[in-house]
């Protein structure tokens, strides 16, 4: 299988705390990937390494890709600062074709519409992004990454806190932006999402403990062993702050 990115004996963290240790792995191109496992073991970390905001101390990371990765954050805090509207938020996805301060065009309108109203949440265009719910917020920041019309896009816990309608929505988006050539890097804690991906990468302390398709790494002796205790398929593994 073709490789998206590769990850050649990666190590980062923050000041002081190691995080990822000689890390090793290849992303699958066009397909979609989920990074697991406990709180701690570096899922967000590993997806701002292959953003390129988190700098590597150690290792090298190529892309295959041409332009900037689309990533999605949990939560934003620009909306805590600034009066954005849920449009202005997707509108920002455009940003990185277009620069912050140039009008956008009717090509960029155009896929910013069609970004919200395939998360749902056009009816809300006009409504400050601070005063939406926790999981239209969540939509809109899933629009916004759509909108920037990326090879590579990354989430990091993209369903966490949403409703069963919404994390399905969120799922289906998704697959067709795999369908349409994107390849999807999300990290997760719900292993029935994990188990919807074409690859899975369990990681425990910062480094890669299996990597393959769900049904050989997410076994259930390795979900006991990992997580400390047996869960049967398809539950959650317990909520994690972002590493």
């Amino acid at each position: 299988m073709r490789w998206q990115v590769a990850l050649d004996e990666v190590s980062a963290g923050y000041a002081g705390r190691p995080v990822l240790r000689r890390l090793s792995a290849h992303i699958p191109a066009f397909a979609t990937t989920a990074l697991v496992g406990p709180n701690g073991s570096g899922k967000s970390t590993l997806l701002g390494v292959i953003a390129g905001v988190i700098p590597v101390a150690a290792g090298e990371v190529a892309h295959r890709t041409d332009g900037r990765p689309a990533f999605v954050v949990q939560r934003s805090r620009v909306a805590d600062v600034l009066p954005l509207t849920v449009r202005d938020a997707v509108a920002m996805g455009r940003w990185a074709r277009r620069g912050p301060w140039r009008r956008l065009s009717r090509s960029d309108r155009r896929v910013v519409e069609t970004s919200m109203e395939r998360l749902g949440i056009a009816d809300l265009a006009g409504r400050q992004l601070g005063e939406v719910s926790g999981g239209q917020r969540q939509r809109a920041l899933v629009a916004q990454g759509l909108a920037q019309e990326a090879e590579l896009l990354l989430l990091d816990e993209p369903t966490t806190g949403l409703d069963m309608a919404a994390r399905q929505l969120i799922t289906d988006v998704l697959a067709e932006a795999v369908a349409d050539g994107v390849t999807v890097v999300q990290a997760t804690h719900d292993l029935d999402a994990a188990r919807e991906a074409e690859c899975v990468l369990l990681l425990q302390e910062g480094r890669l403990v299996a990597s393959g398709a769900p049904a050989t790494v997410l076994t259930g002796d390795t979900v006991e062993r990992i997580w400390h205790s047996p869960r049967p398929a398809g539950t959650l593994v317990p909520a994690e702050r972002p590493v």
